[in-house]
């Protein structure tokens, strides 16, 4: 229960922390206004810190799904905990999500733009592009992954390894978010875009729900392949699991690209008129 507990509270605080730069820097009358991507960046990578600091002792702060199910895999994590750390995980975002909504509870009706609103509690695609957008979370979760396993393997960081999580984040945000806002996280993603849903936000519009699986699907898949990469590069290791995660990996990805062309081509001949 205590470790349930951390990655609620953990997961909470990461969310609270991070939505509310995203609250802060795009809605109306806020004094945070428009102060840019530099700053929604070193926001998450603080809150992710603080999160870590906050209940690294009673859960050893996961606060997201792909890095659990990454750690299951490595063997670093007992699979039979994984549900409920998820669980967990998500509770967490949609109360921090809660706190958010309530904390700028003024600014909703200041803000007219639906999707403004959106953005503070989910990420969406620059470039609606399926494939592109699967594969551009998948890469951001996979650097976010193999960076964790390397940081925790150097003994300079003892101490400050949750400052140098938030670092790495800031710099996948700085680096690799241009396209999707690097949501990295599963329970980031859904877990407050389910709030957004529910919440009586004054012209919230929708949650963009068709959407919504990308950021659960990409980091999964990046998360994955992160942690059996690391094992094999780092360590050494070649177990089964290299094999079964990359094998899984391509055809999903593969099956990404083909209904994504499908669909372009679809949306192609409706546009193009007939002869």
């Amino acid at each position: 229960m205590q470790a349930f507990l951390g990655e609620i509270i953990g997961t909470m605080i990461l969310i609270i922390l991070g939505a509310g730069v995203c609250a802060g820097v795009n809605l109306k009358k806020s004094f945070a206004a428009n102060s840019g991507w530099i700053v929604i960046t070193m926001g998450w990578g603080m809150a992710v810190a603080m999160a870590a600091y906050a209940v690294g002792n009673m859960s050893g702060a996961h606060l997201n799904p792909a890095l659990t199910v990454a750690l299951a895999i490595t063997g670093d994590f007992p699979w039979s905990q994984v549900p409920m750390y998820i669980l967990a995980q998500f509770i967490g975002a949609i109360l921090g999500a809660t706190v958010v909504y309530l904390h700028y509870l003024p600014h909703w009706k200041e803000t007219k733009d639906a999707g403004t609103k959106l953005g503070v509690f989910a990420t969406g695609p620059a470039i609606a592009n399926p494939f592109a957008n699967v594969l551009s979370e998948a890469i951001g979760t996979f650097v976010l992954v193999v960076g964790i396993l390397a940081i925790g393997a150097n003994k300079f960081t003892d101490g400050l390894n949750p400052l140098v999580v938030g670092f790495l984040i800031v710099s996948i945000g700085l680096s690799l978010g241009g396209t999707t806002g690097y949501a990295i996280n599963p329970a980031r993603d859904l877990g407050p875009r389910i709030a957004h849903a529910i919440l009586p936000i004054p012209g919230k519009g929708s949650s963009n729900w068709k959407y919504a699986w990308v950021p659960v699907v990409g980091p999964l898949l990046g998360g994955s392949i992160g942690a059996v990469f690391y094992q094999a590069a780092f360590l050494n290791k070649m177990s089964s699991s290299l094999w079964i995660v990359l094998s899984i990996a391509v055809i999903v990805l593969a099956v990404i690209y083909a209904v994504s062309k499908q669909k372009a081509a679809q949306i192609q001949s409706a546009v193009v008129p007939k002869k």
